[in-house]
């Protein structure tokens, strides 16, 4: 047996590699420190072929940096749980259409034309269409951080430091969050990944889950980080602030609107929600405060209608709210299912999740709203998850064809001491791709169902199915 790890101060990997050779079978378990890791089992037809293939894996992880340790010595990465308290709303109820219980608290939601994404602290991530039906059920290593989506690509964020990508029809690992990241949020454009952590950082990383830069804001627990084309916008204790994507130069600071808790971002403008009860909407250019929208309470969440006509805002004490551009409050509600920790507006619908678990829908059109201020809402109907819906879990182990069929070659290369992954298939520019880690093998050929160039240009992404080309 040998077992290795590679864990680095400066902000890197915190990996372990155990190799176990016993007869004609080596059997290799791998993850990251104090974990359980993945296991992969294979027979060779003699000892000595065993053996050789053994060293040739634990020589190539020494190249890599891994060292010899002992197990447990290093513990794993530490992790925060976002635990606040939510107060029962005294405000009339809104009008709930559904609602569905995750079984646990839960801020990750994403919200498209075709379903809803809620993920929830027990490592659960369901799917659940817009009338209200659970169509999916994916299990995580652990607690869910948030759902972003990035084009047509969705990813989850984990307690266990990983990215993982929810867009095939298995979560693969997309990214892996250095060890000394105590991660509070993400977001990701076009494939580079926004990262604000307890300490007051933002680090980003690009598509091949490579750190780009990293900087340290003039606060602590940044709960925002919202990406685009030019800037990352990060909100802390300290207030907002906009680094340049390339490099990361600071291009402003706005300390007015500090204890940011929640941000959320239109075209011209990102919005900060804070614990001083306010939602603050801040110019991209400059960082100019451009209105205040006040609460009654701590603003767990925010979120706004196509191109900030409206903006919403959910507090500590189970209520959500609805306010013009101009800062005028238009209403406030009552959930009757906890706080919002996240929400999102898509056609006249407010979908939030919140801190007892449920995935609630409310119907935010005028009519519904005049209605409940008046005391008249729809009996809410309650979703459960069919029995036999089956738990999707990550994976690396591969199917194998021997066939290409409709399918896109790519082929992992040895560049330096990187494994990289190019397209192999004729009509494509020789560009990488991004592609999991935990699935690379040095030689290895692949099939996908399809590659994309990113909107940025220089790489391709996969989507689909994977499958191992013998």
């Amino acid at each position: 047996m040998t077992y290795l790890e590679l864990s680095e101060d400066g902000g890197g990997a915190h990996k372990f590699y155990e190799t176990v050779v016993s007869g004609t079978r080596v059997t290799i378990t791998y993850g990251r420190i104090g974990e359980a890791g993945q296991i992969k089992v294979t027979d060779f037809p003699t000892e000595d072929k065993a053996r050789a293939a053994a060293t040739k894996k634990i020589n190539e992880k020494l190249r890599k940096g891994y060292a010899p340790a002992v197990r447990g010595v290093r513990q794993r990465r530490a992790v925060t749980r976002r635990t606040i308290a939510s107060t029962r709303s005294t405000a009339q109820q809104a009008p709930v259409l559904w609602r569905f219980d995750s079984g646990a608290s839960a801020f990750g939601i994403f919200v498209d034309e075709e379903r809803c994404w809620v993920g929830n602290q027990r490592g659960d991530v369901y799917t659940v269409t817009h009338s209200g039906t659970v169509t999916g059920r994916f299990r995580l290593p652990d607690g869910v951080k948030c759902i972003v989506a990035d084009d047509f690509w969705i990813y989850a964020g984990c307690d266990d430091g990983k990215v993982y990508d929810l867009s095939g029809k298995v979560p693969r690992a997309a990214y892996e969050i250095a060890a000394d990241v105590d991660i509070y949020w993400l977001d990701i454009h076009d494939g580079i990944l926004g990262v604000s952590d307890r300490a007051g950082r933002i680090t980003t990383i690009d598509y091949e889950d490579e750190f780009q830069w990293a900087r340290t804001g003039q606060g602590d627990y940044a709960w925002m980080v919202r990406c685009d084309e030019d800037a990352v916008y990060h909100g802390h204790s300290g207030g907002v602030a906009r680094y340049d994507a390339s490099d990361g130069a600071l291009v402003w600071h706005t300390p007015s609107a500090d204890n940011v808790l929640f941000g959320w971002q239109e075209e011209d403008a990102v919005y900060a929600a804070t614990a001083r009860r306010t939602v603050h909407r801040l110019a991209k250019n400059d960082g100019r405060v451009e209105a205040v929208y006040r609460c009654d309470g701590p603003v767990y969440s925010c979120a706004t209608s196509p191109g900030g006509r409206y903006v919403f805002a959910g507090d500590s004490h189970s209520s959500v709210y609805c306010f013009a551009a101009s800062g005028e409050r238009l209403w406030k509600l009552g959930t009757g299912c906890g706080s919002a920790f996240s929400m999102q507006f898509l056609d006249d619908r407010l979908y939030i999740v919140t801190t007892d678990g449920t995935l609630a829908c409310v119907d935010a059109s005028e009519a519904a709203i005049a209605a409940a201020r008046q005391g008249t809402v729809p009996e809410p109907v309650d979703v459960k998850a069919a029995a036999s819906l089956p738990v999707v879990e990550p994976s690396v182990v591969l199917e194998t064809v021997t066939h290409a069929g409709d399918g896109v070659v790519v082929e992992c290369v040895r560049e330096g001491e990187r494994l990289r992954v190019r397209v192999a298939s004729p009509g494509y520019e020789t560009w990488n791709v991004q592609f999991p880690k935990e699935i690379r093998e040095a030689g290895a050929r692949y099939i996908v169902e399809g590659v994309r160039p990113s909107g940025r240009g220089g790489f391709y992404r996969t989507y689909g199915e994977i499958r191992r080309l013998l």
